[in-house]
C-alpha cells in the first residue's frame, strides 16, 4: 500500500513540470467524481437586435353595412335644458323716430266730457222709459262748467273711452231702477225701506262713440217727485280716452 501511494506521489511530481495541470487533476482523479461547482450569476441582457421590415398589407375586410334605411319616425321632445347665464347686454340701439306732438292740458281738459244734471219735472217718471234729467244742479257757474246737456234724460257718447256714470234717487218704501246701455240693460237696483229712502249706484261703462247711456224706472218703484226738494241727480264723465 505504501508503495503505491509513493509511485503516485512521484508521476505527479513529475506531470506538473511537463504536462498541463489539467490533465494531472485528469488522471489523478479519474476514479471519483468531483463535487458540482457553484452556478454561475446572470450576463448581463445582450444589444436590441435591428429593427425588421415592413411587412405586406393585409387583405382588406369586406363591408358589413347594407343600404340606407328609410327615415325613422319623429321621437318625442326631450326634456328642458338647464336655463343658460344671462347674456351681456346689447349693443344701444339707434334712436328712434319722433313722436306726433301731444295734445295741452287745456285742450284735453275742454275735450273731456262730462254732465250732472237733476229732474224738475214732478210727474212721476213713466215705467221703461228714460228719466228725464234736465236741470242744472249749480245754476249760478259759467256755462262752461254745467256739462253737456242730455237728451230727455239720454247721454250720448261723442269721444270713444271709459266713462264713470252715478245716480241718487228719493222715494218711499221702494225703488228699483234700470242704467240702461243703449237698448241693454247693464246694472239693475232695487231697494225697500219702511219709509223714505234715498237709493244711489254706479257703474264704469267702456263706450263708442255714438253709444247711450241712461236710466229707467220699472215698475216697481214710487219715486218721489212732489216734494220741494228731491235730490234726484244723474252725472256722467269720461275717466280717459281709448280713442
Amino acid at each position: 500500500m505504501a508503495s503505491w501511494w509513493q509511485s503516485c506521489s512521484i508521476a505527479v511530481l513529475l506531470l506538473t513540470v511537463l504536462v498541463n495541470p489539467v490533465w494531472t487533476q485528469t488522471s489523478c482523479s479519474s476514479r471519483t467524481a468531483g463535487i458540482p461547482g457553484i452556478p454561475g450569476t446572470h450576463g448581463s441582457n445582450g444589444k436590441e437586435g435591428p429593427k425588421g421590415e415592413k411587412g405586406d398589407p393585409g387583405e382588406s375586410p369586406k363591408s358589413a353595412s347594407g343600404h340606407k334605411g328609410e327615415p325613422g319616425l319623429q321621437g318625442p321632445p326631450g326634456r328642458p335644458g338647464i336655463r343658460g347665464d344671462v347674456g351681456l347686454p346689447g349693443l344701444r340701439g339707434p334712436p328712434g323716430e319722433p313722436g306726433e306732438k301731444g295734445q295741452s292740458s287745456t285742450s284735453l281738459a275742454q275735450e273731456k266730457p262730462f254732465f250732472s244734471r237733476s229732474l224738475l219735472s214732478s210727474e212721476i217718471p213713466q215705467i221703461d222709459t228714460d228719466i228725464g234729467f234736465s236741470g242744472s244742479i249749480l245754476p249760478d257757474l259759467d256755462p262752461q262748467f254745467h256739462g253737456l246737456s242730455l237728451t230727455q234724460g239720454m247721454f250720448t257718447c261723442l269721444i270713444k273711452g271709459v266713462y264713470f256714470f252715478s245716480y241718487h234717487i228719493l222715494a218711499k218704501s221702494r225703488v228699483c231702477l234700470n242704467l240702461m246701455r243703449g237698448t241693454e240693460l247693464h246694472v239693475a237696483q232695487c231697494d225697500m225701506s219702511d219709509g223714505f229712502l234715498i237709493t244711489s249706484g254706479s257703474a264704469v261703462l267702456e263706450l263708442e262713440a255714438g253709444d247711450t247711456v241712461s236710466l229707467q224706472a220699472t215698475r216697481f218703484n214710487s219715486i218721489v217727485t212732489r216734494l220741494r226738494h228731491t235730490g234726484h241727480t244723474f252725472t256722467g264723465f269720461l275717466i280717459f280716452s281709448t280713442a
